[in-house]
């Protein structure tokens, strides 16, 4: 009796486990992570551990009924070949003749006292020789008669269905893949109001909090010593300065939803009046549609930042 409620504890115990582990997997984003939720590791090293044991006992259990019975028919258990059925297997897939048995497979030959035997070919070398067969027939058929996709198509198509994945993933999640070429000019106050907290906490520093130039370049006027616009702005504020000169880069710190925002915040302060300007720096930029211009270099300064 007591080996049923044993057998029904370990059954209830298995089926609530699974069951609460299923719905932990289910209910929960990273179920696996073990900073978020150890119980979940907990109940599956407590499920495996609970079944390991189980089978252990069984094993254990099961050796010493075959002891007993080996001792009432009188047989020795350091008589007994453990190993038999193993031995089994390797002669049945190899073939091997035992050496006492090599007589029956010897031939005729003899080269200067030395024999041969005619052992046959191992069944599990014979029946991959057949399968290399098979698999070059498939082969042949499959992609030198009915023509199918070979190493080169199946590239150029998993890398166009990669694009269409980017493509996707790029309409889904538009902030995930700003760079230069994609930003655009902000203009609304809360995109505008996230860049100047962005400048004020890092830009505001060298460039001063209107825009007139410290150590950094005047932000306020129209010469800039890297290019102006969105594009360049953009490029300047992620890649930094000119090497050995001007600010480092901020594509390791800001994310660039905030580089746009900021490189926004930077072109509204155009044209307005700071307290005290920095003389210019740079060259003049005009946006492209409008006339063409560019000026001589106004002599720059030892430093620059943005521009």
């Amino acid at each position: 009796m007591k080996k049923y409620f044993q057998s029904i504890a370990y059954i209830i115990f298995i089926a609530v486990t699974f069951f609460a582990i299923i719905t932990a997997i289910k209910s929960y984003e990273n179920p696996f992570s073990l900073y978020e939720h150890p119980l979940v590791w907990i109940a599956l090293i407590g499920l495996i551990s609970v079944v390991v044991l189980k089978e252990a006992l069984n094993v254990v259990a099961q050796q010493k009924a075959e002891q007993l019975q080996m001792e009432k028919e009188g047989i020795k258990p350091e008589d007994v070949d453990n190993w038999a059925w193993a031995k089994k297997i390797i002669n049945k897939w190899t073939e091997a003749k035992a050496v006492e048995e090599e007589d029956e497979i010897i031939l005729d030959h003899n080269y200067d006292g030395i024999k041969e035997l005619d052992n046959n070919l191992p069944p599990w070398w014979l029946y991959m020789f057949y399968a290399t067969i098979i698999f070059g027939a498939i082969y042949l058929v499959r992609y030198h008669v009915l023509g199918a996709d070979n190493q080169e198509m199946e590239y150029a198509n998993a890398v166009a269905e990669a694009k269409r994945e980017l493509a996707a993933f790029k309409s889904n999640s538009p902030e995930a893949v700003i760079d230069a070429e994609t930003a655009i000019v902000l203009t609304s106050d809360s995109d505008l109001s996230r860049g100047k907290a962005v400048y004020n906490l890092n830009c505001a520093a060298c460039h001063i909090a209107d825009g007139g130039g410290g150590i950094g370049p005047n932000l306020t006027d129209q010469y800039w010593i890297l290019g102006g616009g969105m594009k360049n702005i953009f490029n300047t504020v992620s890649n930094g300065g000119r090497d050995g000169k001007g600010m480092v880069a901020w594509n390791k710190t800001l994310k660039p939803a905030d580089i746009q925002k900021v490189a926004s915040y930077i072109i509204s302060l155009q044209g307005t009046t700071p307290a005290k300007p920095k003389p210019p720096q740079g060259d003049l930029y005009v946006e492209e549609g409008q006339n063409n211009v560019t000026e001589n270099s106004v002599e720059e300064q030892p430093k620059d930042s943005i521009q």
